[in-house]
């Protein structure tokens, strides 16, 4: 009998490549998005903690990029968008004082990889989207800690991410994830009977399928408790969000999928649960702020003071748990028959999502639209072969055809409509 793969996730084992005294040295990918900035608030507030020395962003947003720069005094600033960068130098010498160096500036597709490998203790990679798995892998092939925000890098490349990853070395910042993080840390592996995973339920939490017919883009990105970027709005809306944390969770924490329950909790306070063998259940809570994530991420195995806000507990609350919806929300189901083929599906589901998400903003595609087309991609891509090693250029090809089948079903939804 051989041993059980030891999961990605620990809190029993810490992960140091440059252990030592002073301030950790911490790289943001994706600092102008809703992650790094609350990140960046958190390292302001604590610069005896933590020291940014590169930034990665898109290029979307080159004055606050400059501006995060500037106060943080970066060696590095990375930028997806070559096309910004005489703007970039622009903008940062009009912050910096005469005969101060100017940061480095990484152009290109690769800026943000460049930057996950460059020297550091810690990179939390913020970025969205799928676009997040190489620097991932640059991150943990340079030996670094990994704060991973970046849910779709691990999603769609999780084999090539256990292959790196050493013990220790990945620390979760989903809300989800953190929580499992720090409820596991009170027994052993052998102790967990299962995993519960908390949804807010999203805007549309209590509709029923054909309820859901008819709502708006604007209706989808009013989301009750969480403030968070328009793709992962969506997601939650749809609770494909919710699908991807259980496939995280299972290639996280090695814990099969009959075994993660997903449980619909509107306050957003119990961010996720862990029950025992004993009977006993532990639940991680915190009112709904991401910078208690993130100072796990960043602080693990010491905790960051004040990182985020705390209960009034002289105050009744009422918290609620719910089952879900599946009929209403298949995501989660289709997330995890995905999870468990594994191969390129996880890739084709993530891809096939993306393509729909966009296609739902624009107006081209129906709410419902979207899971019914990922579903089809899906099918379409049928079972990865069995017992074949995943590789960067399976994950890219995989990609590329769901994006392109999910942009021509799209295509066909919106001629359909319009002939109606």
């Amino acid at each position: 009998m051989t041993d059980a793969p030891a999961p990605l996730a620990d809190p029993h084992l810490v992960y140091d490549p440059v252990a030592g005294d002073g301030p950790k040295d911490v790289v943001i990918l994706g600092s102008t998005g809703s992650i790094g900035t609350q990140a960046i608030d958190l390292v302001l507030r604590n610069p005896d903690r933590f020291r940014v020395t590169a930034l990665s962003a898109n290029g979307g947003r080159v004055a606050l990029l400059a501006e995060q720069a500037h106060r943080l005094r970066v060696r590095t600033v990375a930028v997806a968008r070559e096309d910004v960068v005489p703007e970039l130098r622009e903008a940062l010498s009009a912050r910096y004082g005469a005969g101060e160096p100017l940061p480095e500036i990484l152009a290109g597709h690769d800026a943000a990889t460049q930057a996950a490998a460059s020297d550091c203790h810690t990179v939390l990679n913020g970025i969205t989207g799928s676009i997040g798995l190489a620097p991932t892998l640059a991150a943990l092939e340079a030996g670094r800690t990994l704060a991973l925000a970046n849910k779709e890098s691990l999603i769609v490349g999780g084999p090539l991410v256990k292959a790196l990853a050493k013990p220790g070395q990945i620390i979760p910042v989903d809300s989800e994830h953190a929580a499992l993080f720090q409820a596991l840390a009170a027994g052993t592996r052998a102790d967990v009977r299962k995993l519960v995973v908390t949804a807010s339920g999203g805007p549309f939490r209590g509709r029923t399928r054909q309820e859901l017919a008819a709502v708006t883009v604007e209706d989808a990105l009013a989301h009750p408790t969480w403030a968070m970027g328009p793709v992962i709005t969506i997601n939650s809306a749809t609770l494909v969000n919710k699908g991807l944390e259980v496939i995280e969770a299972h290639l996280l924490y090695d814990i099969p999928f009959d075994r993660i329950e997903v449980v619909v909790h509107p306050q957003s306070y119990v961010h996720s649960m862990v029950e025992f063998t004993d009977g006993s259940t532990l639940a991680q809570a915190t009112p709904p702020d991401m910078r208690g994530p993130i100072a796990i991420g960043l602080g693990w195995p010491e905790r960051v003071p004040d990182a985020a806000p705390v209960f009034d507990w002289s105050k009744a609350s009422t918290w609620e748990f719910f089952p879900l919806d599946d009929e209403a929300f298949p995501a989660v189901n289709l997330a995890r028959h995905v999870g468990g083929l594994a191969g390129t599906a996880p890739a084709v589901f993530n891809a096939a999502n993306e393509e729909c998400v966009e296609a739902f903003r624009t107006g081209a595609l129906p709410f419902l639209g979207i899971i019914d087309t990922v579903t089809r991609v899906v099918e379409e891509h049928g079972t990865p072969a069995a017992g074949t090693s995943l590789t960067v250029p399976d994950v890219l090809e995989a990609e590329t055809w769901a994006r392109a089948r999910a942009r021509e079903l799209t295509a066909r939804t919106a001629s359909a409509e319009a002939r109606a």
